[in-house]
């Protein structure tokens, strides 16, 4: 395949577009690991919360803790998901790459790899989604 047709398939502009779509995963990530490393599983953390001393990070804790023990992580990984495989845009796999990465690594491993993969597919250069 010479040069021009795989510069037609795969401009760089959408190779940036796909590059960019990263950077909210890789931020969601950075702030899931905080909430769970930070906030969710130091013992420390839980004394001080069942103490009453925890003050404001007790209750993004309570928070965070009700948001995955309620299965709704779960679900909006898999809601962003099938929007990315319908919709087929770098929006929507950046949506589920960055819902799969919560939802990995905030208790839900299986909804959440799934969601990453499917959101990591669709931004592959030779698949393809629609710009916006």
């Amino acid at each position: 395949m010479n040069a021009s047709v795989q510069r037609r398939r795969n401009p760089p502009a959408a190779t940036g577009r796909h590059l960019l779509a990263l950077l909210p995963a890789a931020a969601v990530g950075v702030l899931a690991a905080w909430a769970r490393y930070g906030l969710i599983e130091p013992h420390a953390q839980a004394q001080a919360c069942l103490a009453g001393a925890g003050g404001v990070s007790c209750a993004l804790r309570a928070l965070l803790v009700a948001v995955f023990g309620s299965g709704a992580l779960t679900l909006a990984a898999w809601a962003a998901m099938a929007v990315a495989l319908l919709w087929r845009r770098t929006a929507s796999a950046a949506l589920s790459l960055a819902l799969g990465t919560l939802a990995l690594l905030l208790y839900s491993p299986q909804s959440g790899a799934l969601a990453v993969l499917v959101g990591a597919l669709l931004l592959l250069p030779g698949t393809r989604p629609s710009a916006a």
